[in-house]
């Protein structure tokens, strides 16, 4: 069986820190609020670098550690909410900077899940035989893009920028790579969190009156977010381990997406998973959506808790409703 496995990592984040006494000075908010519901202490923001640079950087330090070049690339997967522009897609832009061939470049838009869907289509690509290389990046700039008065806080203090990428391949070695990837949604919930007024919903005679009423802005019910990610993270979890015969105490360690730390410390409490094997960054980045995971998987190697044959659980939840789940074999 030819199985996908990981051949380099890389993240990068801007170097700009924002801390949340940076942002009580732009809203009414405190320190001591932000950290006691998000967990969060501090954020990247861009100042002039653009979604795609921050993948490239990303990208630039996987392909490197994979021992491999721009060239040598034949798919670009970009997973990414916050695209420089409604179209193209950042893919392109990437590929036009990274020096690739003409190959081809396919944005996901899974937000929060996205970069594990984007694992979902590489796997199927790879395994099929019809790419070796597959660079699946996952980047965002949130920070030129959400409210940062007092009206748009709930959301503003969750967010940061940052890419994070991995070089994926076919393995020699069946025991080790990817075991598999699961994927949900449930679009009945797609207005609990989103951005409704863009898109072809609205005419261009409408955008002033769509921007009056700040319907261009995320928008989120927290509570209801909390409620269903502390249901279906461990629930997708756990049709992961079904599947592939394993159990809770199998797992070396959890990687969850980074969209509030008291979400992930629910969801490792439910499942029964000590905190030393859950790797959390949101504390120091907030929440890069799509970027979270390859960043959690870059820190968690560099801080050398990845081991030969570690089991890697993956999990997440965001807009959509999307989640997904996946297990590797390091």
């Amino acid at each position: 069986m030819v199985r996908t496995v990981i051949r380099g990592v890389g993240g990068y984040v801007p170097e700009r820190v924002v801390t949340n006494k940076d942002l009580e000075k732009l809203m009414d908010t405190s320190d001591e609020w932000i950290r006691e519901r998000t967990g969060i202490q501090e954020r990247r923001w861009v100042t002039t670098q653009q979604n795609h640079e921050l993948g490239l950087e990303a990208s630039r330090v996987a392909l490197s550690r994979a021992g491999i070049g721009p060239q040598d690339v034949d798919l670009i997967l970009y997973a990414t909410l916050s695209m420089e522009y409604t179209f193209p897609g950042s893919g392109v832009l990437l590929q036009d900077k990274l020096g690739c061939r003409t190959i081809g470049a396919l944005d996901i838009r899974n937000q929060c899940s996205g970069f594990l869907y984007g694992l979902a289509v590489a796997d199927g690509m790879i395994r099929s035989g019809l790419y070796r290389n597959v660079l699946l990046v996952g980047s965002e700039v949130h920070s030129t893009r959400i409210d940062l008065s007092t009206l748009g806080r709930d959301v503003a203090v969750l967010f940061g920028d940052g890419a994070g990428a991995v070089v994926l391949g076919p393995g020699e070695d069946d025991s080790k790579g990817l075991l598999s990837v699961h994927l949900h949604c449930e679009g009945k919930h797609h207005d609990l969190l989103w951005i409704e007024g863009h898109g072809s919903l609205f005419p261009h005679a409408e955008q002033v009156r769509v921007i009056q009423e700040r319907r261009h802005l995320p928008q989120m019910d927290g509570r209801q977010v909390f409620v269903h990610a502390v249901r279906r993270m461990p629930e997708v979890l756990q049709e992961a381990l079904q599947a592939n015969g394993l159990s809770i105490q199998d797992i070396d360690l959890l990687l969850p997406h980074q969209a509030n730390l008291r979400i992930n410390q629910k969801v490792a409490a439910t499942l029964g998973i000590p905190e030393s094997k859950v790797v959390n960054n949101i504390q120091k980045y907030g929440n890069t959506t799509a970027a979270t995971i390859p960043l959690c998987l870059w820190n968690a190697l560099d801080e050398g808790r990845v081991h030969d044959g570690s089991l890697l659980a993956m999990v997440a939840f965001g807009s959509g409703f999307t989640w997904a789940s996946a297990l590797y074999r390091w």
